[in-house]
This record gives C-alpha cells, sequence and structure tokens, in this order.
C-alpha cells in the first residue's frame, strides 16, 4: 500500500498524509517522509519541494483516498466490529479462534494484536490508525481470511480511524465509567461509540447487549437488530451455574441449548453468547456450536491462571470499575478461602475512576495491595491518595512497587486462598515517566513461585 500517515514507514513513491492526533501534528513529519522517498504529501498548509495537496481536512481526504485506492479488494471481508467498555478482546479473540478451528480463516485487529491464527505483530492502539487498517484488511485478504474481526474503541470511532469501512456485523457489550478523561461526559461516550452502528452494510446485524441501560444508543431504527441478555432478548440465558473450573449455561433462541465452557464468571457468558450469535448467523450448525464453546479458552491475561499448591493466582486486564467488580464477583462464587488482591489505577488517565475501582476492590476482597500501574509521568503518590480519599475500608495496604507487591501477595497466601493481580493483563511493560520498562505480571508470579 502506497498511502501512509507514519514517516517512519515510507518507500520510494509513496504518498504522505499528514494528520493531527493528540500526541502528534504529522505536519512536523513532513521532511521526514520526503527524506524517506515520499513524492507526493497531502497536509492542510505548507509547501514543499514534492507534489504537495493542500486540504482543509486530511483525515477526511485520506478515509476517500484509501476508500478509492483499496475498498474494491477488501469489499468481499465480512467485517466484525466490536464496540463497549469491557468484554471486547475475550468476545473478538474466541470469535477469531472459534472460526480458525472451524476451518473458516480469520484476521483479528485489536488489544491483543494483529492475528491470523497465529500472533503477526503488536499494535500500538486498540485500534490502530486507518491507514494501518487498511494494511492488514489487504494482509488478510492476500492470506485468504474469509472474516476479519476487530476491536473498535470510542477514541478510534471518535478519531475516525475506522470511517469508510462497511461492516457485516456490529456488537455492543456494554458502557461503564472509562475514559472520561477523554470523553467529557457518559452520554458523550456512549455517543462515541454509537457512531460504529451507523457503519453497519444494508443487510448487515447489529448485536446488543439487552441488559445494559445504554442499550437505546445502539438500538437504530434502520439496522437489523438481534439483542442478548440474562433479562430478555431474542438470545435468552435461562440457566447458568458457575464453578471453578468450567461455566454452564442454556442459551434460548426458539428452543434451549446447553452449553459448557472453560471461560469463568458470568461475564464470559455475555462475551460467550455474542460469539455464539456471530457463529450461527456465519452459517455455523448448533452441534459444531456447541463443540467450538466447549473448547474456546480465555486469550493471554483474561482470568490467566496459575495453580500454586492449594492455592489460585489469577492475572486479568480488568482495569475499569465494572471490570473489578465482575471479575471479584465471579470469583466469589468459586472461591474456598481468603481473595487478596492487587490492583493500581493507570496515571494521566480519568481520576474519577479510581476511589470507585479501591472501593469495589476492598469491599469485595479479604485483602488488598495497591500498587503502581502504569504510572506514566504522574506521581505515583498522587495515584494512590486519589484510590484512597474517603474510603472506608481499612483491609488494605500501598506497596508501590509491582514487583514487591506481587511477591507480598503470593507471600499471603494460605490454603485454598486467591490471589488476584488485576490491571494489565497480558501486557509485557510497565510504563513510569516516559519509559517503557519489560513487566510482565505472569512472568513475576512464576518466577517467585519456582524460587
Amino acid at each position: 500500500m502506497n498511502i501512509k500517515s507514519d514517516s517512519r514507514k515510507i518507500k520510494k513513491g509513496d504518498t504522505f498524509v499528514a494528520l493531527k492526533t493528540l500526541q502528534h501534528d504529522g505536519h512536523d513529519y513532513v521532511d521526514d517522509a520526503i527524506q524517506r522517498g515520499a513524492t507526493k504529501v497531502v497536509v492542510d498548509h505548507g509547501l514543499y519541494d514534492v507534489e504537495t495537496i493542500v486540504v482543509e481536512d486530511t483525515k477526511e481526504y485520506l478515509i476517500q483516498m484509501l476508500k478509492e485506492e483499496y475498498y474494491d479488494q477488501i469489499k468481499d471481508l465480512k467485517l466484525i466490529g466490536m464496540t463497549g467498555t469491557n468484554g471486547k478482546t475475550t468476545t473478538c479473540f474466541c470469535i477469531h479462534e472459534a472460526l480458525n478451528n472451524h476451518g473458516m480463516k480469520c484476521g483479528y485487529i485489536g488489544t491483543l494484536g494483529f492475528y491470523i491464527k497465529d500472533k503477526i505483530c503488536d499494535l500500538p492502539n486498540t485500534t490502530p490508525e486507518i491507514t494501518d487498517i487498511y494494511e492488514m484488511l489487504l494482509t488478510c485478504r492476500d492470506k485468504n481470511c474469509k472474516v476479519v474481526v476487530m476491536e473498535v474503541s470510542s477514541h478510534a470511532l471518535s478519531m475516525k480511524r475506522v470511517s469508510g469501512l462497511e461492516f457485516n456485523y456490529v456488537i455492543f457489550s456494554n458502557l461503564t465509567e472509562d475514559h472520561l478523561d477523554y470523553h467529557a461526559s457518559m452520554e458523550e461516550y456512549a455517543l462515541a461509540k454509537q457512531k460504529l452502528f451507523y457503519m453497519l452494510k444494508e443487510n448487515g446485524k447489529a448485536i446488543i447487549n439487552y441488559d445494559d441501560p445504554y442499550k437505546n444508543y445502539f438500538l437504530l431504527e434502520q439496522n437489523h437488530n438481534i439483542t442478548y441478555g440474562f433479562q430478555g432478548g431474542d438470545y435468552q440465558v435461562t440457566h447458568f451455574a458457575l464453578g471453578g473450573t468450567r461455566t454452564e449455561f442454556t442459551l434460548s433462541h426458539g428452543m434451549d441449548i446447553p452449553y459448557t465452557t472453560s471461560l469463568l464468571g458470568k461475564h464470559n457468558i455475555y462475551n460467550l453468547v455474542c460469539v455464539l450469535i456471530v457463529l450461527e448467523k456465519l452459517g455455523i450448525n448448533q452441534e459444531d456450536r456447541v463443540e467450538l464453546c466447549e473448547k474456546m479458552k480465555a486469550p493471554a491475561g483474561r482470568m490467566d491462571t496459575i495453580l500454586y499448591d492449594t492455592n489460585t493466582i489469577i492475572v486479568d486486564y480488568a482495569h475499569t470499575p465494572d471490570a473489578v467488580e465482575k471479575i471479584l464477583e465471579a470469583i466469589h462464587e468459586f472461591s474456598k478461602g481468603n481473595i487478596i488482591t492487587i490492583i493500581g489505577c493507570g496515571g494521566d488517565r480519568d481520576r474519577k475512576k479510581r476511589p470507585i475501582m479501591a472501593h469495589i476492590a476492598t469491599a469485595l476482597s479479604t485483602y488488598v495491595i495497591f500498587t503502581n500501574d502504569n504510572p506514566r509521568t504522574e506521581d505515583p503518590k498522587q495515584i494512590f491518595q486519589d484510590m484512597v480519599q474517603n474510603l472506608d475500608n481499612s483491609n488494605y495496604e500501598i506497596v508501590e512497587n509491582r514487583e514487591e507487591a506481587i511477591i507480598k501477595g503470593i507471600q499471603m497466601l494460605k490454603k485454598n486462598d486467591i490471589l488476584i493481580i488485576l490491571g494489565k493483563g497480558h501486557e509485557n511493560y510497565q510504563v513510569i515517566g516516559t519509559e517503557k520498562i519489560d513487566f510482565d505480571d505472569k512472568d513475576i508470579v512464576v518466577k517467585t513461585i519456582r524460587s
């Protein structure tokens, strides 16, 4: 593909489009793009030594360029886009895994990276820039994929990173407090996510969580809507049983179909119902859906479980109030001993959710260790102060160093206890200041229990 918005990817003869993002102004990199071989640049101001196209809005121009140049080459891919605060990664990755296991080649674009069955590369954002998305979709086409499933964040929708694409399926999971450092209100957050539901193909299907209080933002009149949930919906969970190693549930849609899975917790039933609806709509029969559900495994960093003597250690990405509450409630369903939770809040991000997360963690745990979770350029002491302000519960301590916190949590374990380490999941780094330092929660756990 010869249209780029990242000057580092420019090759001789390429066109460079200068985009303005939260962190960078692409106009600062035009000279770099030209030095690397760009023969045409698209800007909103300035003249350069190569062919220069000056436009009012470089992002809108780029969207049209990509559509005219490449859309015909990817239009036969079935695109599935999912938005919502929680559940995107598990749902999308399970769709990807299930379809590939069934022999229907599927690509995945999201928090865990870019996959076509196996991992191809990491990504800088849950939903990358539109030029990168087109490159990945073209790769999926070249690799004979039939389907591509992608996580679509509210930031991406606000910044038009998927504009111009048309989806066969769009999914809404839930909306809970997050990213209010970027969105001014919950309504603005909902309206950002709603944009995905205007990108549905004429014969496409919108899959919406019936139980979520924000569902009406996504039940657009012009769409073919399918709802799911426990409280009602076209696909309703009529029975479920949660355990420490298996989850069972019955899904009712015309007839009752029982499913079992190794994914734990009620929140994962919501995720799996989305997966099963997509599999059914893609023509996979009931018997195969039951079998695929039974074989599904949670992606890396989602309820990632390590057994240690009689104890269980769980690493999970939960980093919003709702996600923390759901995972701790799920653990209560099978816990036989104490629940020790290690949790932090990211720096330079929404401060309002910090005391909420601290309250949930202390209310639903026997003991909590607050620690660093990507403090970035913010003083960790300020983050901890925000977390514990007006906190009534006293069953906690602060251990700033995350490795020390994990070691302490493991040392506290007695018979049949559960240690849950929240916030980073699959991430293999810590951002301290502006530096990205190698750090992996699961690796620290394994190293500690081995020693």
